[in-house]
């Protein structure tokens, strides 16, 4: 198979789309990041989409979409699993109509599975049926480059004994949602791509929206997957054979696609109320805990905030869609490689820049960026701390901390009582660098008795 190199300078190029536009600075240091993710990572492209207060606030696409043709934004990725939400939108569309009801058994609809007396509708589209998963693995297997079709995977993988009892556990699994493919066409009369191009594309004016199960994307701007073995030369990914992504992880599109999808579940115009609410609340297991995925959607709440969110991994490609519901935020990122983990690497970094930080990151991020200055303000740190960090000790962080550049990630590692006073560890991500923070500061009033940039993990 064809060797494919990329040259660092192909991470500098970047075509934007109309959109309504962030601060100029702040795109700027969008920009940096999605260029440093690349040049750490090693993917070839990536393209990303920011919904900000009911709006595309940008859209902008890097590196290379196949050998010799840069990304833009008009470039389609594979979106994997992302797709979940538009084959269980599908599902909840039909419940609209009246045509069947989440909690309706699975056997009417398709019958000779394993228990589908027992299992409903809602346990298929949130991974807590029991059905295996047919595939756990990060690669494509053999099996899988060969040509299949839905009732071959379900007979292999559904029509054995279920891992657990319905409900009672959440396992992810790919053979619940080419059930709930089959029930679309079934109630539907019509495939399950023309169902989501009529009813969600379409109006949504998803115009980029296709489908890649039976065959990859040959647009003249699509991108090409990509794959590597470890440090090895990046490589054309090998492709699934038809069938297997069928209804699990078979769309693809432009991020600003996406964009438009997430505008539509913020604002809840285009699922009903009882729709939108049952692809967004986590459904709760028989023991009470939530399972923390809803109806082809992650949720949970993380510092009492919603958080909506999906991951997608097909071959030769990566994907995050997240929605920061409570804070009219989302982030869309598609990249053209199975590997180095830019998907996640770049949504952290846009998401640490975007959102508002706890109040202790935040005083950290102020900080470090004063010691990178060379100038702190004094009256955050006790007389300790101000006395330590005299004029030599800035110089000196200043000349070593400033090149690093800003930090794109500050991640709370431990924060409890040691001696009187609070001791916070914290991961620093750098554009190159890695480092630990650990701070020591007084609980009543919140200053810094010590403020160490360490080096040493």
């Amino acid at each position: 198979m064809r060797t494919l190199l990329f040259a660092v300078a192909a991470l500098a190029f970047a075509h934007s789309a109309d959109a309504a536009p962030l601060d100029p600075a702040l795109a700027r240091e969008v920009d940096a990041i999605a260029n440093e993710t690349l040049r750490t990572s090693g993917a070839p492209s990536a393209s990303i989409a920011i919904v900000r207060d009911g709006e595309i606030a940008y859209a902008q696409a890097y590196g290379q979409a196949r050998r010799g043709v840069r990304a833009t934004t008009e470039t389609r990725y594979a979106i994997g699993s992302v797709s979940k939400q538009f084959t269980a939108a599908a599902i909840l569309m039909l419940a609209e109509d009246g045509k069947l009801t989440l909690d309706d058994r699975i056997d009417p609809y398709v019958p000779t599975l394993t228990r589908g007396r027992d299992i409903t509708i809602r346990q298929i589209l949130s991974h807590t049926s029991g059905y295996r998963d047919y595939w756990p693995q990060d690669f494509v297997p053999g099996l899988m480059q060969r040509e299949t079709n839905a009732q071959a995977t379900l007979t292999r993988w559904a029509r054995i004994p279920l891992d657990y009892e319905p409900g009672a556990e959440y396992r992810y699994s790919n053979t619940g949602f080419t059930i709930a493919g089959l029930i679309v066409e079934k109630v539907a009369g019509q495939s399950l791509h023309d169902v989501q191009r009529t009813r969600i594309f379409a109006p949504l004016g998803m115009t980029g929206a296709t489908e890649i199960d039976s065959g990859p994307l040959t647009g003249a701007l699509d991108s090409q997957g990509h794959a590597r073995w470890g440090l090895g030369p990046v490589r054309p990914a090998v492709k699934e054979g038809r069938g297997w992504l069928w209804a699990i992880g078979e769309l693809a599109m432009r991020p600003t696609d996406l964009a438009l999808w997430n505008i539509a579940l913020m604002k809840g115009t285009l699922l009903k109320p009882d729709s939108l609410r049952a692809m967004t609340t986590s459904v709760t297991l028989t023991n009470g805990q939530p399972a923390n995925y809803g109806s082809g959607l992650g949720v949970r709440t993380t510092d009492g905030k919603r958080v909506w969110s999906h991951g997608g991994a097909v071959s030769g490609y990566l994907a995050n869609n997240v929605i920061y519901a409570d804070e009219d935020l989302a982030l869309t990122v598609l990249t053209n490689a199975e590997f180095g983990g830019a998907q996640d690497a770049l949504t952290a970094r846009l998401a640490f820049l975007l959102r508002d930080q706890p109040p202790k990151v935040a005083a950290a991020r102020d900080m470090l960026a004063q010691f990178q200055r060379g100038e702190i303000d004094r009256t955050r740190f006790t007389p300790n701390g101000a006395a330590y960090y005299d004029a030599a000790a800035l110089r000196e962080l200043s000349r070593t901390l400033r090149p690093l550049g800003p930090a794109r990630l500050i991640q709370s590692q431990i924060d409890r009582l040691r001696g009187g006073l609070t001791v916070e560890i914290y991961n620093v991500t750098f554009a190159d660098r890695r480092a630990t923070l650990i701070i020591r500061a007084d609980p009543a009033t919140g200053r810094y008795e010590q403020f160490v940039v360490d080096f040493s993990a």
